[in-house]
Formats: structure tokens, sequence, C-alpha cells
């Protein structure tokens, strides 16, 4: 993706969420807030903060698996220990993958400010699929 061979997801595109790095077991992405991302609180809404750890954290788990191998996020905890600003600026989150076996794989995150503090925590939980092609071909069925 980051090289541009294949397409970034849209709802990337959509919500301003860039690829920032990733290798075996862990992916990282950034956001730079901005007000469009804004809650009625005045804060960047919790479920862009989910999506974004929900994207790191699934990602890195895609990073351990062969080739026509593929996931489904089963679930995801999030904690929210600090708010996001506009003013925050770029914020960057980091997935690493915990285990990985045969069916199930789970992986952590965090999102973390321009100054290393810590907005949020997570924690996910995989289905392991040997043929993600089969999800896309289910959905088309389920239209």
């Amino acid at each position: 993706m980051r090289r541009g061979d294949i397409p970034e997801p849209p709802f990337g595109r959509l919500l301003g969420i860039e690829l920032f790095d990733a290798g075996d077991g862990r992916f990282t992405m950034t956001l730079d807030p901005q007000e469009c991302h804004y809650n009625p609180m005045g804060c960047v809404h919790g479920g862009i903060l989910a999506t974004l750890l929900d994207s790191v954290m699934s990602a890195a788990v895609h990073t351990s698996l062969p080739a026509g191998r593929g996931y489904m996020t089963l679930e995801i905890k999030v904690n929210f220990l600090k708010p996001v600003f506009q003013s925050t600026g770029l914020v960057m989150a980091e997935g690493r993958v915990v285990s990985c076996g045969q069916q199930i794989a789970t992986s952590e995150g965090k999102i973390l400010d321009s100054q290393g503090r810590i907005c949020a925590t997570g924690s996910a939980t995989c289905l392991l699929l040997d043929n993600p092609s089969a999800l896309r071909s289910q959905a088309k069925q389920d239209d």
C-alpha cells in the first residue's frame, strides 16, 4: 500500500488514516485529527479512535499470516485515556500481535500523541480464515 502497488482501503482515505510502517507482527498508522472527527463534546469521536486501533491491531495480525490466509475481527476492546483534539496534532497508532494460532489471533494496540503520551489502548481477537475471498462472496449473496 505504501508503494502504491495495492490500493489503500477506502475508509482510510475517508477518515484520513495513513499507513506509517509495517513489519512482521506489527503495524503503525497515523491520523491527523480534524474538526470533522469531533463528537458533540468537542473532541475526536471514540469511534474514530476505535477504528484506528482496530485497523492497526488487525493489520498486525495480517502481517503474521502466510499468503492466502485472512482474518476477521471478532472483538475489540478500547480504553480511552486522554481526549484527542485537532490541537493535539498527529497521533500514531501502533498494533502488535500477542499470539497467533491456527484459528485465533490476538493483538494489542495503543494511540500516542506527538509527546508520546498514551491517548487510548486496545486489544483485539481475530478469526483466521483460509479463504478471505469467501467473505466477499458471502456478502454478495446476502445483498
